[in-house]
């Protein structure tokens, strides 16, 4: 058994039919010459031989009595007929290669709100059969995957895709050690409550010891977050980190999303962020500033106030691949009230930067794990009181879009001997963010998914579009 910690449990406390919390990726495959069959049968076995190397495809949830603390994983052979599922893409008279897109995007709407069942392993695989054959002639499959966020963030997902994928369409030969079986768990009530208990005399203490180091630290930092007020709000706030203008995209989230995707041209993207003295990190923010800029002044719904991204920040340590969750977020200034784009990309500049400065002193302090009991009652609870509250607009907006950028692979991949063409990035909206743009570099490509709230943003697809012509206006940006 393993204990879930605080945080990788939160994920589970605050799943309803309007926010699930599974990530995922929709990709697209190509098929080697000549293939036959359905591929989702050569998918199957091909999982079945790497099980031994993915723990979050082989474990599931053991929950406490009366879900007093938080609950465990346990061994549990996935029954992959049922986390391996095909779906024909809907027919369409004359669609060609080009159309394909668009329906992937609304079939991922429809699938993204389906609650995975926490009865087995949290996670599930749909092969997506029916798109026009390629440029070459080739048959071409879909895949759009999901995996808990209980389970995994965005670095151990890109830990399990390694596991997965090959680097040829020979898939590798494997050394395999561990021996693969089920293991079945018959713990008494009183053994449950006992170990229960005893984790949370170890959290205690732990936060007892931390307390001296955490208030010099958090001491030492206080004049650097008051420093950064002036770039997250666009003009200087004494003693406040600012607030995120209200709009739209600060609604509760409904049962229904709006899914988009793109791929920018990654090379050329390094090279711009190069010459403009800015890391890709920076480029991608930029490129999400311009395209929201563009997109709501369009629509007349731009706010004279800069957009706030929340954005994730790593805790994992490097060489860390353990299948959980560590990772918090940070506010960041994305400077949508800056006309000039070459000023809007200094001024995300000097926004990461100071973001960078103030993390490196509290970074370490940051929790992952905290004590649990009663914790996912008192979770449940504030949720609900979370939406009422957005819902009447009773507490002020703290960010408007969620912003992630992963690192992904730098070579092209293959799964099941079929060639991976995309990776575009499917991950959660919540209730007073109803946007969320991560994007993941694969190949020569920076693969951006953007998944929206359907009533809060039906036009998503505009906004893709949006990103894509950013990248035209990025060529023409003077240098300094």
């Amino acid at each position: 058994m393993k204990r879930l910690s605080g945080l990788d449990a939160t994920f589970l406390h605050l799943e309803t039919p309007e926010m699930p919390m599974h990530v995922g990726a929709l990709h697209l495959f190509e098929l080697p010459k000549g293939f036959r069959g359905r591929f989702a049968v050569r998918l199957r076995k091909h999982l079945a031989e790497r099980l031994p190397l993915t723990p979050p495809l082989r474990r599931r949830l053991w929950r406490m009595p009366l879900d007093l603390t938080n609950p465990v994983w346990v061994d549990a052979l996935p029954d992959l007929e049922r986390h391996v599922v095909e779906v024909a893409l809907p027919a369409r008279r004359g669609r060609k290669q080009a159309g394909d897109l668009a329906a992937l995007e609304a079939l991922v709407g429809k699938l993204h709100v389906q609650l995975l069942d926490r009865r087995r392993p949290l996670w599930k695989f749909h092969v997506i059969e029916g798109l026009a054959p390629g440029d070459n002639g080739r048959k071409r499959v879909a895949m759009y995957t999901q995996l808990h966020h209980a389970a995994v963030d965005g670095q151990a997902a890109v830990a399990l895709a390694n596991a997965i994928l090959d680097l040829g369409p020979e898939p590798r030969a494997l050394e395999l050690k561990a021996s693969q079986r089920e293991k079945r768990f018959k713990l008494s009530l009183a053994e449950m409550i006992s170990g229960a208990l005893t984790s949370e005399v170890q959290q205690i203490a732990q936060l007892i010891r931390a307390l001296p180091g955490a208030a010099g630290s958090l001491g030492g930092t206080a004049s650097r977050l008051v420093a950064r007020s002036e770039l997250l709000s666009g003009r200087k706030r004494a003693g406040s980190l600012g607030l995120a203008p209200r709009m739209v995209l600060n609604t509760p989230v409904t049962a229904k999303r709006a899914f988009a995707a793109v791929s920018l041209p990654l090379p050329e993207l390094k090279a711009l962020g190069k010459a403009h003295d800015a890391t890709l990190n920076d480029v991608v923010l930029w490129l999400v500033s311009t395209a929201l800029r563009r997109f709501f002044g369009a629509k007349g719904g731009l706010p004279r106030k800069s957009l706030v991204a929340a954005v994730p920040v790593s805790l994992r340590a490097k060489g860390d691949t353990t299948a959980d969750n560590q990772a918090s977020m940070t506010l960041l200034s994305l400077g949508t009230h800056v006309a000039d784009p070459a000023k809007r990309l200094v001024h995300i500049k000097a926004a990461t930067k100071s973001m960078k400065s103030t993390l490196a002193g509290v970074k370490h302090l940051l929790p992952t794990d905290f004590p649990s009991i009663g914790v996912s009652w008192l979770t449940e609870a504030a949720s609900a009181l979370y939406r009422r509250a957005t819902e009447s607009e009773l507490l002020p907006p703290v960010a408007n879009v969620a912003v992630s950028n992963v690192p992904g692979p730098p070579v092209p991949l293959y799964l099941a001997g079929a060639r991976m063409l995309t990776n575009y990035p499917c991950s959660i909206v919540t209730h007073g963010l109803a946007l969320n743009i991560t994007v993941q570099s694969y190949d020569q490509s920076l693969d951006c998914g953007l998944m929206a709230d359907a009533k809060a943003l039906p036009d998503v697809r505009a906004l893709a579009d949006a990103m894509a012509e950013a990248v035209e206006q990025l060529r023409t940006l003077p240098l300094d």
